[in-house]
């Protein structure tokens, strides 16, 4: 019986006991610690450091924090992390702040790329240029004259003479039945000006270069995840993938070569095919074998496109976007692409969430948002959306009646502060203030208790700060306390701005809670997951300014150190 009672013992003795430090566990009462224990890969106790070291056995491990301060774990709610990490496969891409800067690199590449190939230029979005405007036909043509080039930025593109006729694009082309597009015209000589909206509707498929294996993408998907961890993140959500991606999250998980918890977001990429086709690959994907709960990789998500992009100029909006020199918008009705019918959202809507898939859609402009919205209604009238999360995602552009009826019908929302600092002078000059009243209105989401989470739409490069949209979680955080666009003094509706507690909330437990995992993780009690991060500063009381560069010391996963010393 002493032998039993010494073996019991030794079994509930923690592996692991951090002490000394200000844990912020993020729990319902936003409580602070000194302590917390840990068995296994999950948080077993949580504490004073005087009560929790009483805990402590023969194999224990210690480590005293020296006053650190802990946050949980921090999860990204959108990332295209596996397409992301192979931008640069092929070869660097140079960072990009004016019109020149793009040009030299065409030009750059056409000495090295076989005359008659392409040159593809992807996601240099506009509004971050200095000239804020897309590389005209003949600046490409000039840059790379024996070369078919497009530099493309979200679902729209520009392309030279050479794309043009590659394509048989000429001033009588339409965009294809059934598919939204749109060839723009000059104004004087009504011939192309090269830039298309939605191109993938006129352009064939362009080649992409050297051509990775799966170890290959394994590979480098395991580089991005460890800079994921030396910034504090342990989960992320893959918010648009195919059967090709999955495979690869699938294979790295066989092999327990993961260092961050996956939530995954299957991505429809022909929703408007024939209904018996669609209907079927939902079903697919509902019955792959990792739509069973894993706490590393979980398919629980479905995804489609609803509208273009805010970088680009094509977004759908109530109300006209305006004529535009940055956007290359010369129609003043011209309100934004639509790439769903409201019917066949419908049926996207209905048949992911009987499934047991939470459905979202890219959604940019106010006009998508309220037709997401009205979908999510609709459904509502034949069972209860609320518990299957429904789920917007972007939302840059709500509306009070948007607002009201996501608190009425339970309606999440995924959500980008780099937009707001990095694009919000150029919004600001082109809509006025008024039109973005409410855009990214994260202090009117929280005091309506709607659950919003924030994510970086990660799509390009390796690197918190190098990517094309930015990852580091500490300088998205830094946004929502303070508003600031960047080229401006000016801050975007002050009474916006949130607090801390919330910030550390929007990219915790509010991310779990997105992705149905809110007793797993996203805050630091007993019970969950030991997922969490050691900082250099106390993000709580340091300057707001040095928010957006606190430094992680360590990162922890189950318990199991993934990144620092």
């Amino acid at each position: 019986m002493l032998a039993f009672q010494l073996l019991l013992l030794l079994a509930q003795q923690p592996d692991l006991i951090i002490h000394n430090g200000k844990i912020v566990t993020v729990d319902s009462r936003f409580s602070i610690h000194s302590a917390m224990a840990i068995k296994g890969d999950r948080i077993s106790a949580i504490g004073t450091s005087a009560a929790i070291l009483k805990s402590k056995g023969p194999k224990t491990r210690i480590v005293n924090l020296n006053g650190a301060t802990v946050i949980p774990g921090l999860i990204d709610s959108h990332t295209h992390s596996l397409d992301a990490s192979m931008f640069e496969f092929d070869h660097e891409i140079p960072t990009m702040a004016t019109i020149e800067d793009v040009l030299t690199h065409i030009h750059n590449r056409s000495q090295v790329v076989p005359k008659g190939d392409w040159i593809s230029l992807r996601q240099i979005f506009i509004t971050r240029l200095k000239e804020q405007r897309y590389p005209t036909r003949a600046e490409l043509d000039e840059a790379a004259p024996d070369h078919p080039v497009i530099f493309s930025t979200g679902p729209d593109a520009s392309l030279n003479t050479l794309a043009l006729k590659a394509n048989n694009i000429t001033r009588d082309t339409k965009s294809p039945a059934g598919q939204p597009g749109k060839v723009e015209l000059d104004a004087k000589t009504g011939e192309p000006t090269g830039i298309l909206r939605t191109y993938e509707a006129f352009v064939k498929a362009v080649p992409s270069g050297r051509q990775p294996t799966d170890e290959d993408r394994q590979n480098r998907l395991k580089m991005l995840m460890s800079d994921y961890n030396s910034l504090g993140i342990t989960s992320f959500t893959e918010r648009a993938a195919t059967a090709r991606h999955i495979n690869i999250y699938r294979q790295l998980h066989q092999k327990k070569e993961l260092t961050t918890r996956i939530f995954i977001d299957y991505h429809i990429t022909q929703p408007n095919a024939d209904w018996k086709e669609v209907d079927a690959e939902i079903a697919r994907a509902a019955a792959d074998p990792l739509h069973q709960y894993d706490n590393m990789l979980w398919l629980r998500g479905l995804k489609v496109f609803l509208d273009g992009g805010m970088l680009t100029g094509s977004a759908l909006m109530r109300e006209p976007w305006g004529t535009s020199e940055t956007y290359s918008i010369t129609d003043p009705n011209y309100r934004g692409m639509r790439y769903i019918p409201q019917p066949r959202l419908v049926e996207l809507a209905r048949a992911s969430l009987k499934r047991d898939l939470q459905f979202t859609a890219h959604a940019v402009g106010d006009g998508a948002v309220q037709a997401l919205i009205n979908a999510y209604e609709e459904v509502n009238r034949e069972f209860p959306v609320a518990p299957s999360r429904p789920c917007l995602t972007h939302a840059n552009f709500m509306s009070p009646e948007g607002i009201e009826k996501m608190v009425r019908l339970g309606i999440v929302a995924d959500m980008q502060p780099a937009w707001l600092e990095l694009d919000g002078a150029t919004l600001i000059r082109h809509f006025g203030l008024p039109r973005l009243r409410l855009f990214q209105p994260y202090a009117t989401l929280f005091k309506n208790k709607i659950v919003v989470g924030g994510g970086s739409d990660h799509m390009q490069k390796i690197g918190g700060m190098r990517a094309t949209n930015p990852y580091n979680p500490f300088w998205g955080m830094w946004i929502t306390l303070e508003r600031k666009p960047r080229w401006t003094d000016q801050v975007l509706f002050a009474e916006e701005r949130i607090t801390r507690e919330q910030a550390l909330r929007f990219y915790t437990i509010n991310n779990a809670y997105l992705s149905f995992e809110e007793k797993q993780k996203g805050s630091l009690e007993p019970g969950k997951l030991a997922d969490f991060a050691v900082l250099d500063r106390d993000i709580l009381t340091c300057p707001v300014g040095q928010v957006r560069d606190i430094q992680v010391k360590s990162t922890w996963l189950g318990g199991r150190k993934v990144y620092g010393d």
